[in-house]
């Protein structure tokens, strides 16, 4: 399912055809083929985003975890 919640898309090539995915609905091989050329600048800044879109949709629903 495509949720499309954390806005950091990759291209992946799924079924012989690419797609624009966001990395959270990627699969685990995939996410490890799109990151494992990426430096270390790009992988804080995607850290960021995903923590501050954890943060926001916690916010939203009003979630809390013990």
């Amino acid at each position: 399912m495509d949720r499309k919640l954390d806005g950091v898309y990759f291209r992946v090539k799924r079924n012989d055809k690419w797609e624009n995915v966001c990395i959270s609905d990627m699969t685990d091989d995939e996410r490890k083929e799109a990151l494992k050329t990426k430096n270390e600048e790009f992988l804080r800044k995607l850290v960021d985003i995903l923590a501050n879109t954890i943060h926001d949709i916690g916010e939203q629903l009003d979630l809390y975890r013990d």
